[in-house]
């Protein structure tokens, strides 16, 4: 028997969909699998030590999806966490312990030492896991793992990350507690596809799921999303990381869901790249069920998109907002300021552009996440130390370490930049401008998207609300 650990306790409550998922592959090949969730308990060392004290598995699996949460000046890492669970877990089983997750992918071998883990599987779990429990069963050849990293001796070791070509996950979504997360969450993920094959200069996707877009069947997809409305699930959020990459797969996933008759009895919101996006996949999206697209914006500056590699440019932005009202769905622009070239200049650009296209809302976070072996992190230390560098932002001292929250502002935003970008804002609600982060002077109340256990949506969720949460935050603000 295995037992699957999701260590995640944000709130408002994220269903884990890769546990979901690897659960199910593992029972489809024999597997006894149980599973703890520590997020659905309100003393989680109580349910560790009830779950393994009537429980002896011979491996246990820990998801670990968010290494921090991502926002500057918050910083909030879930590392020290982690390894209080792995600690915990140690003292209750003598099983071996293996993490995976989208946000162990990233740092991969960095978590397996920090926080003492035997194993680790950088990229998909779901055939990775049976081959690993198979080799601790029988042969021991570990090498023969997709995706392990693990130790041989004094060696570290690591086999190529487990990014299979095809992408076939199990349907049913029935391993997990899913209604309880939509009624304490609000929505309920779907994966249609991993992996991507942009060159964006700060996005740690393809470190984590892998350099190429590996799809799945759309019927499948369909499929999934039916099991889900059996379950009394009808909204929902796709979880890639861009819906439309590539605009075709999209297309006819919107197609197998209209033929199923979906369309009519889910709603379902979506992250999507501004383009590929025209008239014809905004319409199918809509009948599909579409009732609300999150687009990566990061800039309207087109200085600023070269700078980020992005393949739009602000008129792509402009009629992403038109082809959106037209038919009936909601919008959001999710902008990315202060990155390399960042100006005063640029950032009144930006501002006053996504105020003249009217999306209903705009993501306004300042400062990027810094990942490893990302184009980004490359490119600052192509500067020198990063140390040294007058734009890194982190709230820890001594060398600066990736794996902590650690985030670059522009230097010549100068250094006040959260307060240059709220003085642009100009009070517009639909944005979620940057707080400064204890700046003496500035006690101002942050009113940012930061997700992370955020009480105004825990709340509106409580009460009923439901959808992607961007779109339940500017309801509330909508009614204040």
């Amino acid at each position: 028997m295995i037992a699957l650990v999701n260590t995640n306790r944000m709130r408002p409550v994220v269903a884990p969909l890769g546990l979901d998922y690897l659960a199910g592959a593992a029972r489809s090949a024999g597997l006894e699998v149980e599973i703890l969730d520590l997020c659905l308990t309100d003393d989680p060392e109580a349910a560790a030590r009830r779950f393994f004290a009537r429980l002896d598995p011979e491996l246990v699996g820990l998801t670990f999806r968010n290494v921090d949460d991502c926002f500057w000046p918050s910083g909030r890492s879930f590392v020290e966490e982690l390894a209080g669970t792995v600690s915990l877990i140690r003292t209750l089983t003598n099983a071996p312990i293996v993490l995976g997750g989208v946000g162990f992918s990233i740092f991969g071998r960095r978590l397996v030492d920090r926080v003492g883990a035997d194993f680790g599987i950088r990229g998909d779990g779901e055939q990775a896991l049976i081959a690993l429990v198979g080799e601790i069963r029988g042969g021991k050849h570990l090498e023969r793992v997709p995706g392990l990293l693990w130790r041989d001796a004094a060696r570290a070791l690591a086999n190529e990350p487990a990014w299979p070509r095809e992408l076939n996950v199990p349907t049913a979504r029935d391993a997990i507690d899913n209604l309880s997360y939509f009624r304490l969450g609000g929505q309920a993920g779907v994966e249609t596809k991993r992996g991507c094959h942009r060159h964006c200069i700060y996005c740690a996707d393809p470190v984590a799921k892998g350099p190429t877009v590996r799809q799945r069947e759309p019927a499948e997809v369909a499929a999934e999303v039916e099991s889900l409305l059996r379950q009394g699930i009808n909204v929902l959020h796709l979880c890639d990381g861009e819906f439309n990459i590539p605009r075709e797969h999209a297309r006819e996933v919107c197609e197998a869901l209209i033929r199923r008759g979906l369309g009519e009895r889910v709603r379902w919101y979506a992250y999507m790249s501004v383009v590929p996006f025209d008239a014809d996949l905004a319409a199918a999206m809509r009948r599909a069920g579409c009732v609300g697209i999150d687009f990566t914006g990061d800039s309207a500056s087109d200085l600023m998109l070269a700078s980020y590699r992005e393949a739009h440019r602000r008129a792509d932005l402009a009629a992403a907002v038109a082809l959106c009202r037209k038919n009936g769905i909601a919008v959001m622009i999710d902008l990315l300021l202060g990155g390399p070239g960042e100006t005063p200049d640029t950032l009144a650009d930006t501002i006053a552009f996504v105020k003249s296209i009217a999306p209903d809302c705009v993501g306004a976070p300042l400062g990027v996440r810094v990942y490893p072996n990302t184009p980004l992190a490359g490119l600052l230390a192509a500067r020198g130390p990063l140390e040294d560098l007058p734009g890194i932002r982190r709230g820890y001292d001594g060398p600066v370490d990736l794996l902590r929250p650690t985030f670059y502002i522009s230097e010549q935003l100068g250094e006040r930049p959260a307060a240059l970008v709220r003085d642009l804002i100009a009070g517009d609600e639909r944005f979620f401008g940057p707080a400064d982060g204890g700046v003496p002077g500035d006690a101002d109340e942050p009113r940012d998207h930061n997700y992370s256990d955020n009480m105004a949506l825990v709340e509106a969720v409580r009460h009923g609300a439901r959808g992607a949460w961007w779109d339940i935050l500017r309801g509330l603000r909508a009614r204040a």
